[in-house]
């Protein structure tokens, strides 16, 4: 009752003030109003004082609400109302709508408010006709009638608000540039691409469609209008691939169609797009997730595990762990304690990967099976690992714990599974991608079987051995021939270290991988001095490989990852000045707009712009490719943007040689398309 009495006092206190108020003088860029009369007090700015004819010129009414009070977006949520701008303007000279700043929230007595509580300011485009003569007065006049409120009282206000433009060249001062730059950054930036709403009974679901390695911070959706959803509940957000979807209590009195609206990604950013009704896929949407979609990807996960045995990088564990059994002897407890300890290692730490991965791809990375394999640093670990192992297998020295490979018991085999798990990561087989895709789309609890399905694959070959008593007879027995077969399977273990190190070149260029070999080369000497004390017999054996590896990591710290390096040599990053140069030399231009958080963009940039096609293309056809990133909302592309008659992004212009304007590409590119620009 509290609430809706606020809601009816605030409307009355509105219509009243409105009716009774008298008309205020005319202000020059300010308030009327004597001190302290106005909660609210506005400027109106203009960009340009000499706007040109036929452009446009953009004003700012700028606001600042007294200490205690606030102004409202353009929704106000459960209790507000927007401002109401009236023009007078010249012949001709026409006014865009309010462009707001993306709102704070405040919550009173149960109702959710969107506001202002700080400095803000509302943007509009004037749109002069041309053939105006310079030094042609355009005095613009706006009456503002708008709600302000504190926590416990609301107040009509009106102020009318002017300025005097005269037609020039368009020049605009630099810090007024610079204000109106920063006033730019606050607005929401366009989303570039529909989301989807679905209502069903009293919960609204919306689709938007976001990049999941666009990080998130506090999402909140504020709604265009009233009657959508329940301004004052909680909103659940959750990511399904490029999707984030938020589920959110419909509002008591909802009304069906088409929504747009904005949706906070974090402290002072936001996204505007507009959302049309539909069906929204639950998690896993365009595959089936019933128990047959589960059992499926679960023993295409098995399969593929077991495939992985026969791998360089998993066979000479595999090999000498079983050999392991035969020199344990015909003991069927013990044979069966060490594969369920086995198992125990590889099935945990495959679990235990997928929980990571999961936990990313809900916080809104885009991460994929081996996601720790993107980091060069741990290239470079697993590159000293599997040097360490193969120098082992090879007879340099001898690992004076059960870790793998020949050691017995129950720790030993755990150890080792463990090790086996984590050393396949770098490896990919048959069956494993369609299942582990599966497993990124499923409930939780079914993707975790689906990784255990992977671990208990890789273990089911030790599994046999140790509960098959005829397959253990089956293995050789022990003899000189096990240390030979140790010696040839430190081939594969070297052919590894080899892969291994060409993935840290890939990822961290000539530098990193130099600095992989140093560091593998640092442990390899540690691994020799090791063997030397070891086969004379001295004490603390392990100390010299245990200080070369430290060294060898602290190494491997240093890595940095070199994509951005590739990328920025690839792509020229676009400027007004570099389009300038490049069309003096009379070479086509290829120049496209992008962002992080711009879904179509990215759909893009993979399925046309970053064809080797395409590439191959601009080279033959010495087309210079110019990208305007403006993912942070970069105020100088959002102006050059603004001028092609966009307001977000993506933008594709294709600049010919010696035309005037640029052609004005499609939203959605395919690679003929591109092939043929400079043709």
């Amino acid at each position: 009752m509290r609430g809706w009495f606020y809601i009816l006092m605030t409307a009355l206190f509105m219509v009243l003030g409105f009716a009774l108020a008298p008309e205020p003088a005319m202000a020059e860029s300010g308030p009327p109003a004597a001190p302290g009369a106005i909660h609210l007090p506005m400027r109106l700015v203009a960009e340009s004082a000499t706007p040109a004819a036929g452009g446009p010129v953009t004003l700012a009414i700028v606001a600042t609400p007294d200490k205690g009070w606030h102004g409202y977006w353009k929704n106000g949520g459960d209790a507000g109302l927007p401002t109401e701008a009236h023009w007078t303007l010249p012949k001709g000279v026409t006014a865009s709508e309010l462009r707001y700043p993306v709102p704070g929230r405040l919550k009173i007595a149960g109702l959710m408010n969107y506001v202002y509580e700080r400095p803000f300011a509302l943007l509009v485009d004037l749109r002069l006709p041309g053939g105006l003569a310079k030094g042609t007065a355009l005095p613009v006049t706006v009456k503002l009638d708008y709600l302000v409120c504190t926590d416990t009282i609301c107040v009509p206000e009106s102020q009318t608000l002017s300025t005097r433009l005269t037609v020039g060249d368009g020049a605009v001062d630099p810090a007024t540039r610079a204000e109106f730059d920063r006033w730019r950054a606050a607005l929401p930036r366009p989303l570039g691409g529909d989301g989807v709403i679905e209502t069903k009974g009293k919960a609204v679901r919306i689709a938007v469609p976001l990049p999941a390695s666009v990080a998130v911070k506090d999402a909140y959706f504020f709604p265009d209008r009233s009657g959508v959803i329940d301004h004052a509940a909680d909103q659940m957000m959750s990511r399904q691939g490029d999707r984030l979807i938020l589920a959110i209590p419909a509002a008591a009195v909802s009304t069906a169609g088409p929504v747009s609206g904005v949706l906070s990604i974090g402290e002072g950013k936001g996204l505007s797009f507009a959302a049309r009704p539909g069906a929204i896929a639950r998690a896993g949407a365009g595959a089936d997730t019933g128990f047959g979609a589960v059992v499926l990807a679960f023993l295409g996960a098995v399969l593929g595990g077991l495939l992985l045995n026969i791998m360089p990088c998993v066979f000479p564990i595999l090999s000498l762990k079983a050999l392991s059994l035969a020199k344990g002897g015909g003991d069927e407890r013990h044979a069966r304690a060490e594969a369920l300890a086995y198992t125990a290692g590889v099935v945990l730490v495959c679990v235990g990967l997928g929980v990571v991965l999961l936990a990313l791809r809900a916080g809104g990375q885009s991460a994929g099976w081996a996601f720790q394999l993107q980091d060069p640093r741990v290239i470079g670990v697993l590159l000293l690992l599997v040097a360490a192992i193969a120098f082992n297998l090879a007879g340099l020295f001898e690992l004076p714990t059960p870790a793998f490979a020949g050691r017995s018991g129950a720790m030993g085999s755990f150890a080792t599974g463990a090790l086996a798990a984590f050393v396949a990561t770098p490896c990919s087989g048959p069956f494993m991608a369609g299942a582990l895709g599966a497993a990124l789309v499923l409930p939780a609890a079914a993707a975790l079987a689906v990784f255990a399905g992977l671990g208990i694959g890789i273990a089911l070959p030790f599994i046999a051995i140790g509960f098959i008593p005829a397959l253990r007879r089956r293995l050789p027995k022990p003899g000189m021939w096990m240390v030979r077969l140790r010696h040839i399977l430190s081939v594969p273990m070297f052919l590894t270290a080899l892969a291994l190190a060409w993935i840290l070149g890939q990822e961290a260029g000539v530098t990193g991988m130099t600095l992989g070999l140093a560091a593998a080369l640092i442990a390899s000497l540690g691994f020799w001095w090791t063997g030397l004390r070891q086969h004379g017999g001295k004490g603390r054996a392990g100390w010299p490989a245990i200080a070369a590896l430290v060294l060898a990591v602290a190494i491997l710290v240093t890595v940095k990852p070199a994509a951005a390096v590739a990328k920025a040599s690839a792509d020229t990053a676009f400027t007004e000045a570099g389009l300038e140069d490049l069309r003096k030399q009379n070479r086509p231009v290829f120049a496209y707009f992008t962002a992080d958080w711009c879904l179509s963009c990215k759909v893009n940039e993979a399925a046309a712009i970053e064809r080797t096609s395409v590439r191959e293309a601009f080279e033959r056809n010495k087309v210079a490719v110019l990208v305007g990133d403006w993912t942070d909302g970069d105020p100088v592309l959002g102006r050059f943007i603004e001028r092609h008659n966009r307001a977000g992004v993506p933008l594709y212009l294709y600049y010919a040689p010696g035309a005037k304007e640029p052609q004005v590409l499609p939203q959605v590119l395919t690679p003929s398309m591109l092939e043929r620009l400079g043709a």
